[in-house]
């Protein structure tokens, strides 16, 4: 799964070689032990993420959101995705 962005110790993908295997758009986000997936806005979907954390990926997605749903497009026509700025 191709890493979108890395910023204060959480890890950013997205998965762009499953394309048509999911429905809502979404990212994975990776911190420590902790592992979730989120909506394009920034809101958690499934598995668990410290709150702080949670905020800061919220924030990111926030900013970026018309990039994310770009990178969903081209994932799911099977194509790479490109890296997105961390947050700052």
């Amino acid at each position: 799964m191709p890493t979108l962005s890395m910023f204060l110790g959480i890890l950013i993908k997205m998965n762009w070689m499953d394309a048509g295997q999911h429905n809502a758009p979404h990212f994975h986000a990776y911190y420590g032990d902790y592992e979730a997936s989120f909506s394009l806005d920034g809101e958690i979907l499934a598995g668990e993420f410290p709150k702080k954390q949670s905020a800061f990926i919220r924030a990111w997605a926030l900013i970026h959101e018309e990039e994310l749903l770009a990178d969903w497009k081209l994932a799911m026509n099977g194509e790479e995705i490109f890296r997105i700025d961390p947050l700052k």
